[in-house]
């Protein structure tokens, strides 16, 4: 059996020096907002070539802080891609602020820059880009359009960690950039964590409060802020596979390039262009049989995930809260699959994943 993922065997190369760190903090004694944190917190700045990063609890957090520290007013419009994770969208509806849905581009799922001045109003204050599969927007038209219509820009990077825009790395181009390390992120912890990415000092040090119920100073609280503060255990783990993130960005873009290869030409694959960088967090591949697709797959001994089965409009949670016909967004969400691309996977596991897949279009079409 091909999983799709496994978190054991994607740690694995990591587990003594996992241990190692797990005793170094508990013989420490200091649990919270520690050594590792500041150790990671300048560390992933270095990578990114970033000015400030502030650790949080979570990818979410990370989100909710960062629309938060822009001190934008209920009822404000922030403009983001229909066809996002929902955690993007709850970020601005946790705040009072209205979510306002782009379409995507149908070959790379990230948000349509074309399309993103129709929706542009005297409310509009910011658009949260998404960086969706480890694929980077195409920055420099959005770059153009908040300038010309004076708007805020947010990065969502949990699935970009490293992906680049002709050649700058994604977190570094708005306002913030903000990341999970969820585990199955390509920078993984073992637990929830997240940080915020900044290139302005102020507003870092707003993340910095925030984060730690509006204080900075024991017992000084200067805003009214949240109990997200990335976990000293985390970040440990997390010093020691950023030292492989480049090594796993690269094991990835390979067996990416076997797919890209071998699978057939019936399916759609994941759109490339040499002025962006993919991770490929996620190998997404398109074909209007996917669930006859995926159900072929697993009888064969390969695990498949989608991502995503519901978009954000059809979400229960989302009723009364965005409206509107997404087209764009549907055919994504009908046709997308994700096929293995962990960094335990072998060339013979996608070699055996893509024959899998061509016979499937050699007895249905």
């Amino acid at each position: 059996m091909i999983e799709y993922e496994n978190l054991g065997r994607l740690n694995a190369p990591f587990f003594m020096e996992y241990e190692s760190a797990f005793k170094q903090v508990l013989e420490s004694g200091w649990y919270v907002l520690g050594k590792n944190v500041a150790q990671f917190e300048s560390a992933f700045a270095e990578y990114l070539s970033a000015d400030y990063c502030t650790g949080v609890a979570n990818g979410l957090d990370a989100l909710v802080l960062a629309l938060q520290a822009l001190d934008l007013q209920a009822g404000d419009e922030v403009i983001v891609p229909a066809n996002t994770y929902i955690a993007t969208i709850i970020a601005i509806v946790r705040l009072g602020l209205k979510p306002i849905l782009v379409e995507p581009c149908l070959y790379s799922y990230n948000i349509d820059p074309g399309k993103i001045e129709a929706h542009i109003t005297q409310r509009t204050r910011a658009i949260l880009v998404v960086h969706l599969y480890g694929k980077s927007c195409d920055m420099d038209p959005i770059l153009d359009i908040c300038k010309k219509h004076e708007l805020r820009l947010i990065e969502d990077c949990a699935q970009s960690h490293g992906s680049t825009y002709k050649g700058k790395i994604t977190g570094t181009f708005g306002d913030f950039g903000c990341f999970s390390f969820y585990p199955t992120k390509n920078l993984g912890a073992l637990g929830d964590a997240g940080a915020v990415i900044s290139a302005n000092e102020a507003l870092d040090s707003v993340i910095k409060k925030l984060r730690n119920y509006g204080s900075v100073k024991k017992y000084h609280n200067e805003l009214v802020g949240y109990n997200s503060r990335l976990d000293e255990l985390q970040a440990a783990f997390l010093n020691i596979k950023l030292k492989s993130l480049e090594k796993i960005n690269k094991h990835k873009q390979a067996l990416a390039e076997i797919y890209f290869t071998h699978l057939d030409k019936a399916f759609i694959k994941p759109l490339r262009n040499e002025d962006f960088g993919d991770v490929f967090h996620i190998f997404n591949i398109r074909h209007p049989h996917r669930d006859k697709l995926k159900n072929y797959l697993l009888e064969h001994g390969v695990g498949t995930e989608i991502h995503y089965p519901i978009p954000p409009i059809d979400q229960v949670a989302m009723k009364g809260i965005i409206s509107g016909s997404f087209p764009i967004s549907e055919q994504i969400h009908k046709t997308t699959l994700s096929l293995p691309i962990s960094f335990f996977h072998t060339k013979e596991d996608i070699l055996f994943v893509c024959k899998t897949a061509n016979s499937f279009i050699a007895e249905h079409g």
